[in-house]
C-alpha cells in the first residue's frame, strides 16, 4: 500500500530532470512505456479548439458541440446521424493524421533498446510512427475496429473501407441508411471497439498482446528497467500508473519516470528512484534528443 500523500520527487530545474531521465534511459536494460492521451495531445491530436472547428464546423453549428469527446456521447436521433459523426471522428483521428513529432522522437530515443508499450490511446499513433506492432498493447480498443453491440462474438472488424464510404456519401450530417454497419453474424447494429462499458470486446488480438506484455514483464521486470509514463491522466490509473508504481517499488533496480503537462508525481515510497517532469512531452523529448 502506498502512502496517500504523493510528492514531486525530483529536485532541481527542468533541464536537470530531463538530463536525469536521459541517463536513466541510456542505462536501462529494458524500457516499459506507458502512454496516455497527453502524448497524443502533445503531438497535436487535440479534441477541441482549431482542429475540432476545422473538421466539424457543421456539427458545431447544428449541435453546439464544444469538443469531439462530448460529441461522441451525444444522443443522436437516428443511426444515420450517429454514424455521420462517428465516421468523421474515426477518419480524422485514425486514418488521416500526420505522424506526430513526439512519437517519432520517442522511437528514435528508444533506438535499439529492448522496449514494450502499453497504452490507453486508441488512435494508432504508435504504429503510424513505426513502432513494432508486436511490442504494443492497446488496452482500450482501436478507432479502426468495430464490434457487435450485443456482442454475440468476441470478434472485431476492420472499418476503414466502410468509414471512408460513409465520409464520402454523407449529406446533411447523415449517412445513407444502407451504410449503417451491422454485425455479419447476428445482424445487430455494430458499435465502436472502445472500452466504455462491460460490452467491450477483447478479441484474440487483444489477449495475444496482453500475453506478450506479461511475458515481457516476467523476463525484464526484475532487471534495470525504466518505467516511462507519458501523458497518463487520472481516468484509468489502474492500467498504467498504479502498476508502474508497484513494479518500481518491488524492484530496487527500477526507475519510474512521469512526464506530463500537469500532475507529474509519484508516491514517497519510490521517491528516490522517480523522475517527475511537469512539461510538454514533446519539448522534453526534443531536449533529450539533443543530449
Amino acid at each position: 500500500m502506498f502512502s496517500r500523500i504523493s510528492t514531486h520527487t525530483s529536485t532541481g530545474g527542468g533541464s536537470e530532470r530531463i538530463s536525469r531521465l536521459k541517463r536513466a534511459l541510456d542505462r536501462a536494460e529494458a524500457v516499459v512505456v506507458g502512454a496516455g492521451a497527453g502524448l497524443s495531445a502533445s503531438a497535436g491530436l487535440t479534441y477541441s479548439g482549431p482542429r475540432f472547428e476545422a473538421h466539424f464546423g457543421d456539427f458545431i453549428e447544428r449541435y453546439h458541440f464544444r469538443d469531439m469527446y462530448s460529441a461522441g456521447f451525444y444522443p443522436y436521433d437516428t443511426p444515420e446521424a450517429y454514424w455521420a459523426y462517428w465516421s468523421r471522428h474515426i477518419y480524422w483521428n485514425r486514418y488521416d493524421q500526420p505522424v506526430g513529432e513526439p512519437y517519432r522522437l520517442l522511437l528514435e530515443l528508444l533506438g535499439d533498446k529492448t522496449y514494450f508499450v502499453i497504452t490507453t490511446n486508441v488512435d494508432h499513433c504508435f504504429q503510424n510512427a513505426g513502432f513494432d506492432k508486436a511490442r504494443l498493447f492497446y488496452t482500450q480498443g482501436d478507432y479502426g475496429l468495430w464490434q457487435c453491440s450485443k456482442p454475440c462474438r468476441q470478434r472485431t472488424y476492420d472499418n476503414e473501407e466502410a468509414v471512408r464510404r460513409m465520409l464520402a456519401e454523407q449529406k446533411d450530417l447523415r449517412i445513407p441508411t444502407e451504410l449503417i454497419p451491422r454485425c455479419p453474424v447476428c445482424g445487430r447494429p455494430m458499435t465502436m471497439n472502445l472500452r466504455c462499458d462491460a460490452a467491450f470486446v477483447q478479441d484474440e488480438g487483444w489477449y495475444a498482446a496482453q500475453s506478450r506484455y506479461e511475458a515481457f514483464l516476467r523476463r525484464y521486470g526484475g532487471g534495470r528497467v525504466l518505467f516511462l509514463e507519458l501523458g497518463v491522466g487520472g481516468n484509468t490509473p489502474a492500467i498504467i500508473k498504479y502498476p508502474f508504481w508497484k513494479f518500481t517499488n518491488e524492484n530496487p533496480r527500477a526507475v519510474y519516470a512521469c512526464v506530463n503537462l500537469t500532475e507529474a508525481f509519484a508516491p514517497r515510497e519510490i521517491a528516490g528512484r522517480s523522475i517527475c517532469i511537469e512539461q510538454d512531452i514533446g519539448g522534453v523529448l526534443r531536449e533529450m534528443a539533443r543530449l
